[in-house]
């Protein structure tokens, strides 16, 4: 028996199996779809961010170069000169103080030590005194 396919032959099929296969194709293009969306938007995105790394890029180059020509080309007058000397005075200064508060913290901690010792002290004193005044009265 052979079996001849033209376009007038006729194919049984459930109708369940129909709109399986019908549903299966639509998911199939739909998630080509969102992935090639998704794939569109990152690509956007990158290209967004390359351009503005280059244009960022671009501008700090810019000022860079401005920077460095001003400040090679600008002569520096006396009043600058002299600004920058007391800076560098100042900060010597600066660093002494700060030594010195170190110092001083360091300071408050031994007083502190010594202020409670002086206190163990006059316990034991006064712990001598009652018992000199104990020996006192029992020996009269």
């Amino acid at each position: 028996m052979t079996t001849k396919i033209s376009d007038t032959t006729n194919v049984q099929m459930p109708m369940k199996t129909v709109i399986s296969l019908i549903a299966l194709v639509g998911m199939g293009v739909y998630s080509y779809f969102i992935i090639q969306e998704r794939l569109n938007r990152l690509e956007t995105s990158e290209q967004l961010v390359k351009k503005d790394l280059e244009t960022s890029v671009a501008s700090l180059k810019l000022d860079i170069d401005k920077n460095t020509t001003f400040r090679i080309d600008r002569p520096q007058s006396p009043a600058v000169k002299e600004a920058f000397m007391l800076i560098e005075h100042i900060s010597g200064q600066l660093e002494k103080l700060t030594a010195k508060v170190e110092d001083r913290s360091n300071n408050s901690v031994n007083i502190t030590r010594l202020q409670t010792d002086m206190m163990e002290v006059r316990s034991a004193v006064e712990k001598l005194k009652d018992a000199q005044r104990t020996l006192q009265i029992n020996g009269k």
